[in-house]
């Protein structure tokens, strides 16, 4: 247990009844008149909702103890990926519900951050960019610029994502795993 005066970034409370929220930002406030508070914006560890909580000063909250560690895709097996832990060499099954959009640029031997809260894998945080390969994309045609319009590319992860038109099949991209977007050739 802690109090609302030990809050940090990155913190993770469990709140209304088990539910893991990340601390955003937080300020101290102190009025002229009244007692001291602690504004809040607290993120869904889950879900990604964001909602501000404000809390009186000094009331006890619980903070979740959230395990990061470095692991490596593996492979997949039916619903779950099995990453590999890169210290101790244990395999992890997390299912393909926890491991969400981030299954659209995981390859074989990508490393990724794992969070875990009691032995259960909370979500995955993916390196900012990664490379994959087109291994679709229709050609473009004679008077195509750089500057011109954008086309759709299936990578070899089977994800879909808009490419300049110059972009052909079998050339190496970097992709945006946050937001889906083509960041330049590789």
């Amino acid at each position: 247990m802690a109090t609302t005066n030990d809050l940090k970034n990155g913190i993770v409370l469990r709140l209304d009844g088990g539910e893991l929220w990340t601390v955003v930002e937080f300020q101290h406030v102190k009025p002229g008149k009244g007692g001291a508070f602690v504004r809040t914006k607290l993120k869904h560890v889950l879900s990604g909702k964001v909602v501000d909580k404000t809390f009186n000063a000094g009331v006890k909250v619980e903070v979740a103890n959230v395990d990061k560690r470095e692991m490596q895709y593996s492979y997949p097996d039916g619903d779950d990926f099995v990453f590999m832990d890169t210290e101790t060499y244990d395999m992890v099954n997390v299912p393909r519900a926890t491991v969400g959009s981030a299954a659209d640029y995981l390859l074989e031997n990508t490393l990724a951050t794992v969070a875990f809260n009691d032995g259960a894998a909370l979500y995955i945080e993916l390196p900012a960019a990664v490379e994959l390969t087109v291994s679709h994309t229709e050609p473009g045609l004679q008077g195509d610029r750089s500057t011109g319009g954008t086309k759709p590319a299936t990578l070899e992860t089977g994800a879909e994502i808009k490419v300049p038109l110059f972009i052909t099949t079998g050339e190496k991209v970097k992709v945006d795993t946050r937001t889906g977007d083509y960041l330049g050739r590789a």
